[in-house]
């Protein structure tokens, strides 16, 4: 219990002083939320008299552009047919749209590039432009009175969100829960304090380390709960997060990653003077890493204390080196999982790149693709460094707080087989202990070299129903207390506090 109290003591030396400056810097950092000296045309901003509205597309047509629509000449009569106010040849696609705030189904001009690609069909639902009553519709001439602007998509993602939910839940149930709570934390933070920040020109390396810090804080504690075990993991988190804060900030000066050719970019260069490209991508590079890199810590301090429950006794050198080989497979997978990632959000872009015909080192440095290339090294080699010092920690965190189990020898036919003439005791072993935390004997199971979990079960197994086979009934199987812990006389084991308390 000394060992214990002074592992957490440690942590708690180490984790809250990080807390409390992480917080003190979160109030240096936060934004005002002025938004002066920003200009920035809003695309859904609308001109006196138009509306956005909302509609069931009931059928779909392809006509005449000018089919339908009301053109005058210069003396506000209706322009005739050919008069050459109409482009001859041309056909528009159109949705008769029936509009949910009721009345008159209304012929709404699908965009060009949507009916190419995508397409609209019956049932749709679609957001529309409404400029019947704008000032000066009367006196336009050729121009369409309902254009299409977007799809209606509430119900599918509404739907695609209550299945995630159910799904998490029903699988992690209560910690399920908690991590969905968290998310929403999460999403709060970035949306609040980082976004802002950003865009009032906050120093974007210290933002980025700050807010991300803040969130797996909250995350880690709120959805796995306060324990050495969730202490360990932010530990290898916030080591992780720094290795990647520091490649990052490298690697866009180095890299000069200036958002050259994306049209958002260029947006927000244009939108105010404070807002930096390039910091912008600097702290995407690092918030892009976190869910991932806190897959792997949080994995990988749990596979220590697993591995510590089959194996209590186990040396920490190799405890370490078990949960090292779960690590290499976590490390092998997460880092296909990063480039596919990114590979899949950049998917248009790698297509138009690869029309280009461009030589294949010329194409990764080139502008469109370095920002992603970057973002997949850096996040990959934060989380590959992340994964032994994770590990290191938990193995001296767990083998501080664990408790040990008093040794004792028992023979196992695995033992007896492989090491004929051998002792029949072993100094130190592996232990299989039942869901109430007892061994299965009361003793030590020797692993004559087998190291592998499911093999030392099976011994476990054979073990125990060889003994019960050879043993004369009615005598107390080895370990068990006739008259019990207590003198109850129940013929049961001791737990694990009995057995603490047996010993004083």
């Amino acid at each position: 219990m000394a060992a214990r109290r002074r592992a957490n003591r440690i942590l708690a030396a180490v984790l809250i002083p990080v807390t409390l400056l992480t917080l003190a810097g979160m109030a240096m950092l936060w934004p005002s939320g002025s938004k002066e000296g920003i200009s920035l045309a809003n695309p859904y901003s609308a001109a006196p008299g138009v509306t956005f509205d909302t509609g069931t597309i009931q059928r779909v047509a392809t006509e005449s552009c000018m089919q339908g629509v009301a053109t005058q000449d210069q003396s506000g009569q209706p322009a005739p047919q050919g008069s050459g106010q109409q482009p001859e040849g041309s056909n528009c696609t159109f949705a008769f749209t029936e509009p949910d705030k009721g009345g008159s189904p209304v012929k709404v001009v699908i965009n060009p590039d949507v009916a190419k690609s995508h397409g609209v069909k019956p049932g749709d639902q679609i957001r529309y432009l409404n400029l019947s009553n704008a000032q000066g519709a009367a006196s336009a001439q050729g121009s369409p009175a309902y254009i299409f602007v977007d799809f209606v998509r509430t119900l599918p993602i509404v739907l695609l969100a209550l299945l995630y939910a159910a799904v998490v839940i029903a699988v992690a149930r209560w910690r399920g829960l908690r991590a969905l709570v968290g998310l929403v934390g999460a999403y709060f933070v970035l949306a609040s304090f980082m976004l802002p920040g950003l865009v009032e020109g906050k120093p974007p390396l210290l933002l980025a380390l700050v807010g991300s810090t803040v969130i797996m804080i909250g995350v880690l504690y709120f959805a796995h709960g306060f324990s050495a075990r969730t202490s360990t993991a932010l530990l290898g988190t916030i080591f992780g997060l720094g290795i990647t804060a520091l490649l990052a900030w490298w690697a866009t000066g180095a890299a000069n990653l200036a958002g050259v050719g994306d049209h958002e970019a260029t947006t927000l260069i244009n939108t105010s003077a404070n807002i930096s490209i390039s910091g912008v991508i600097l702290c995407g590079l690092i918030i892009s890493g976190l869910g991932v890199l806190n897959d792997v810590t949080i994995t990988q301090s749990s596979a220590v204390w697993e591995l510590y429950e089959l194996a209590p006794n186990s040396s920490a050198r190799k405890l370490f080196t078990s949960a090292m080989r779960i690590g290499r497979d976590h490390i092998a997978s997460t880092v296909y999982t990063i480039a596919f990632a990114y590979a899949g959000a950049a998917l248009p872009t790698l297509i138009i790149v690869m029309l280009y015909d461009r030589p294949l080192g010329e194409t990764l440095t080139s502008a469109e693709l370095s920002e992603e290339v970057i973002r997949t090294l850096v996040g990959s080699i934060g989380l590959v460094l992340a994964i032994p010092v994770t590990t290191l920690i938990a193995v001296l965190v767990v083998k501080a707080t664990g408790i040990r189990e008093p040794a004792a020898a028992v023979v196992t036919p695995a033992v007896a087989n492989a090491a004929p003439g051998a002792s029949r005791t072993a100094p130190s072993g592996f232990r299989q202990r039942g869901a109430s935390g007892r061994t299965d004997d009361g003793g030590e199971l020797a692993p004559g070299g087998v190291e592998d979990t499911g093999a030392l079960a099976a011994a476990v197994l054979e073990a125990r129903s060889r003994r019960a086979a050879e043993q004369p009934e009615g005598t107390p199987a080895a370990g068990v207390d006739a008259d019990g812990p207590d003198g109850s006389g129940d013929g049961t084991l001791p737990t694990r506090r009995g057995r603490r308390a047996d010993r004083g």
